[in-house]
């Protein structure tokens, strides 16, 4: 077989499956990155000073003593 007859190499399936997961890691990646600049945009433009705070006053009820009676028979 000469130089001028030798069909082209196709690649490897190996490497067009190793390529295609590194594209699809690579576009989820992305896709987390714009859903957290979009999230992070929302809550700065949502208005308000952006915290709540809760005054409560909790107040706990004393234990109740606990009285052992002896009695003895005699």
């Amino acid at each position: 077989m000469t130089v001028e007859n030798r069909r082209p190499r196709r690649p490897s399936r190996r490497r067009r499956v190793r390529r295609g997961r590194a594209l699809v890691a690579l576009a989820a990646a992305l896709a987390v990155f714009a859903l957290g600049v979009a999230l992070g945009e929302a809550l700065r433009q949502s208005g308000g000073e952006g915290s709540v705070t809760y005054d409560r006053t909790v107040t706990i009820p004393p234990e109740r003593r606990t009285v052992t009676v002896t009695t003895t028979s005699g």
